[in-house]
């Protein structure tokens, strides 16, 4: 068996996805087969393996630091939000129902399902299910990899949801695993917020947290010496590094609901354009967007400005307007019409002026929408825009594909379950090359497209550029060097540098081989322990997962041809929307 390490964090985005992997990207480096891993992620940012899975885009990320083919095992339970409420439960890469945040996490006691169950043996039996599955990829991946490096989510003490836990400690404890828990030190409060999550964890659980990360540090490192040393004295634990705060770095983000409405998409080092002009890009957003990491490709040309925007007048100086993905079409399509973008779009189409949409985006604009499926809202005119009629399918399209657009050969990757009818249109936007149709169309200065990732092929996305730089009167010029790939791998380089250079990656290694250190003190008060702390080996048998991707046989069984997705999820979850 492989060694490991969980990190996790004291609160979201306190640095957990950078430095997982910042530590794949050193280990990489020295010739350790690593591999990345999240048990469970909640993110409307995801990517399709070559296998057809769906995994949070920041597993992805993750695994080109590690240098190997991210698969669903490195992210079995994805959750992408529908609403403030609800979202989309995908189980090794596979969608299998949609289910209430209270549905998913649950409570004990009381009625939780029609049959009026116990709430304390369904949440029982749901943990078991889930735990065994996560349990089962991250020991295939620690079989076939020298280490496996862990990411948490949220906080490990966030003790309303200890129970329910697969993710933070209870992943820990099943695999036996040591943890270092990453601080944001911009925020403040970073000593408070570690000692605070080591207090807040039962005794069973602190036994596993081995150390301490600061992260995002400005200043002289001398000057927080004294505090670390006290810290170490509180907990008894070390702390393994100080990083410093990075500009630019880029990375894929995971985001829950929420993304910056204004501002640039990335901090990084202004480039001046190449040719006589600048080219802004405005991209809408909509409500629950997805994949918004498509426009990074954009916001990495020299010359070109992307931001978001939620008004019609943010429109009128843009030369290149993005709808972008979403996982609720129907409602996105109500907020572009409630805010006056919609009109201000299609005023757009009328003038010559270019706009892009992207999968959800790419739906909207055509003539109209049947959803039965995802707003289950029926049939709904689309802004009309494109000669296109979409249809939700039940069946989740998830692909990689191939093709060629603008004379440049373009890569992609789907996810949707809108199945596009293309009635017209001067030229498809995507084709094979034979020439014939694989996706998309356009209309004058319309374009869209099911495919997320295409503006990442640099030959088409500087074709793409140099139309809307005419559409738009801009003597913009795409520069003739820029590879996306490349800036991603300075990136990722970027982050294995911040690990070797600031951590101490002595003690990391001890950690990642030799495993959860003994004698670590208990640090009261602590949170009292739970049914569901019991220690792995007592824990209840659950059948193995198949390596080949495939679902629990549970699910697979309430998921199949089931008329109301709100309830496929019921078998394993026992609760309702």
């Amino acid at each position: 068996m492989g060694g490991g390490l969980l990190v996790a964090g004291t609160t979201s985005d306190a640095g957990k996805s950078v430095v997982t992997a910042g530590i794949c990207r050193w280990l990489v480096r020295k010739g350790v087969k690593v591999a990345p891993f999240k048990a469970q992620n909640m993110s409307l940012n995801s990517f399709v393996t070559r296998e057809g899975a769906e995994i949070g885009r920041a597993q992805a990320m993750q695994a080109a630091a590690a240098r190997v083919e991210p698969s669903a095992l490195m992210n079995p339970v994805l959750l992408k939000p529908g609403s403030d409420r609800s979202s989309q439960v995908v189980l090794l890469g596979k969608p299998v129902g949609e289910l209430s945040a209270r549905g998913y996490f649950g409570g004990p006691g009381g009625s939780d399902g029609p049959g009026g169950s116990s709430g304390a043996s369904l949440y029982g039996g749901r943990r078991e299910a889930l735990l065994g599955t996560v349990t089962e990829c991250l020991e295939e991946l620690r079989r076939t990899h020298d280490a496996v490096i862990c990411e948490g989510a949220g906080s490990p003490a966030e003790i309303n949801l200890r129970r329910t836990d697969i993710v933070n400690m209870g992943i820990a404890r099943a695999a036996r695993l040591p943890v270092v828990v990453v601080g944001d030190i911009d925020r403040g409060g970073v000593f408070a917020s570690f000692f605070g999550t080591t207090a807040l964890l039962s005794r069973e659980d602190q036994a596993h947290i081995a150390g301490y990360m600061v992260n995002k540090f400005r200043g002289d490192v001398t000057l927080l010496e004294p505090g670390l040393a006290m810290l170490r004295d509180l907990t008894g634990r070390p702390t393994v590094g100080v990083l410093p705060f990075a500009h630019g770095l880029g990375i894929d983000e995971e985001d829950g609901l929420r993304v910056s409405m204004r501002g640039a998409v990335r901090e990084s080092v202004v480039a001046p354009p190449h040719g006589a002009d600048v080219l802004r890009v405005a991209v809408c957003a909509v409500p629950l967007m997805s994949n918004f990491t498509d426009v990074d490709a954009l916001a990495a040309e020299p010359g070109v400005i992307v931001r978001f925007v939620d008004r019609p007048e943010e429109l009128a100086d843009a030369d290149l307007v993005i709808v972008p993905g979403t996982r609720g079409t129907v409602k996105a399509l109500a907020w572009l019409r409630e805010r006056g973008l919609a009109d201000a779009i299609a005023r757009r189409a009328a003038e010559g002026r270019p706009v892009l949409g992207i999968c959800g985006g790419y739906q909207l604009l055509g003539e109209r929408i049947e959803d039965d499926v995802e707003s289950r809202a029926g049939t709904v005119e689309g802004l009309g825009l494109l000669p296109v009629r979409v249809r939700f399918a039940r069946e989740k399209t998830l692909a990689r594909p191939v093709g060629e657009a603008l004379g440049e050969r373009v890569e992609g990757y789907e996810i949707h379950h809108g199945v596009a009818e293309v009635t017209g249109g001067d030229e498809a936007f995507i084709s094979d090359d034979q020439g014939r149709s694989l996706d998309g169309c356009r209309v004058g200065s319309v374009w869209g497209t099911h495919w997320h990732g295409s503006l990442e092929s640099d030959g088409f996305r500087r074709a793409f550029l140099r139309r809307v730089a005419d559409a738009a009167g801009r003597a913009f010029v795409p520069a003739p060097d820029t590879s996306f790939a490349a800036l991603r791998e300075e990136q990722l380089d970027r982050l294995g540098d911040l690990i070797e250079r600031h951590a101490d990656t002595d003690a990391l290694l001890r950690l990642i081989e030799g495993g959860v250190p003994a004698g670590l003190p208990f640090v009261p008060p602590g949170a009292p322990a739970h049914p569901a702390d019991a220690p792995a080996g007592e824990r209840p048998a659950v059948p193995a997962q198949p390596s080949d991707g495939a679902a629990d046989t549970t699910v697979n069984a309430a998921a199949s041809d089931t008329p109301d997705q709100s309830h496929s999820f019921e078998a394993l979850e026992g609760g309702t929307r």
